[in-house]
C-alpha cells in the first residue's frame, strides 16, 4: 500500500470517527450504560446490560455477518452471542426474549460495515469496561465477564485488522458515506434498543 493511500484511509476513519462522535457520546450517556461504569454497580444492571447486547449481537450475526462470508477471514471468530449466553448463565439469569435492534430491511455491504464498525468498537471498548466489572467480587476472575473480555490480549489486534478491512473496503468501493450512515443508524439503533428497555 502506498502513502498516498494510507493518508486517505486514515483521512477516512477520522471522518467515520468524528461524525459518528455526537451518536457514540448520547449511547454511553444513558443510564443503563453509565450503570455498569458505576463503582457500586449491581448484578441486576450487569445482566439488565448484557441481555441488551445480547440482542444487539444476535441482531449483527443474524443480519449482517451474512454479507461479510467469504470477505472477512476471520468472520467466525468475531461472534459473541455465545459468549453473553455463557456470561448470564453463569449468573443464573436467562436471556430475554431476542427483540430486533436494526429494523431495515435489504442493507448494503457499505451500510452494513458501518453496523460492524459500531459493533466491533463496543468489543474495544469492553476491555475499559472489563475493567470496572471486574470489580465486583461475583465477576473477579474470568467468570462472568467473558463477553467484555474480548479477544482477550488479541483485542486490539483484531480491532486493527477490520480497521485495515475497512479502509481497504471503503478505498476499493468509494462508499464512505454509505459505510458512515450505516455507522451512524447502528448508535441511533442500539440507542432506541436500550432507552426503551
Amino acid at each position: 500500500m502506498n502513502t498516498n493511500s494510507t493518508t486517505v484511509a486514515s483521512s477516512f476513519l477520522n471522518d467515520l470517527k468524528t461524525q459518528t462522535a455526537d451518536s457514540h457520546k448520547k449511547l454511553e450517556e444513558l443510564p443503563v450504560s453509565m450503570s455498569i461504569m458505576s463503582p457500586d454497580m449491581k448484578i441486576e444492571e450487569y445482566a439488565k446490560y448484557l441481555n441488551l447486547m445480547h440482542d444487539v449481537h444476535a441482531d449483527t450475526e443474524e443480519t449482517v455477518f451474512p454479507l461479510f462470508s467469504g470477505l472477512l477471514d476471520d468472520l467466525e471468530q468475531r461472534r459473541k452471542k455465545q459468549l453473553i449466553e455463557a456470561d448470564l448463565s453463569y449468573l443464573n439469569c436467562d436471556v430475554t426474549s431476542f427483540e430486533k435492534v436494526f429494523k431495515t430491511e435489504n442493507i448494503s455491504i457499505p451500510f452494513a460495515l458501518g453496523i460492524l464498525y459500531v459493533v466491533e468498537g463496543s468489543t474495544l471498548g469492553g476491555r475499559f469496561i472489563l475493567k470496572n466489572v471486574s470489580k465486583v467480587p461475583q465477576l473477579s476472575g474470568d467468570k462472568g465477564v467473558s463477553y467484555f473480555n474480548g479477544y482477550g490480549d488479541k483485542t486490539g489486534s483484531f480491532w486493527k485488522s477490520f480497521l485495515n478491512f475497512l479502509s481497504e473496503y471503503e478505498q476499493q468501493n468509494n462508499c464512505g458515506d454509505a459505510i458512515i450512515e450505516g455507522a451512524v443508524f447502528a448508535f441511533d439503533s442500539i440507542y432506541n434498543h436500550f432507552e426503551s428497555r
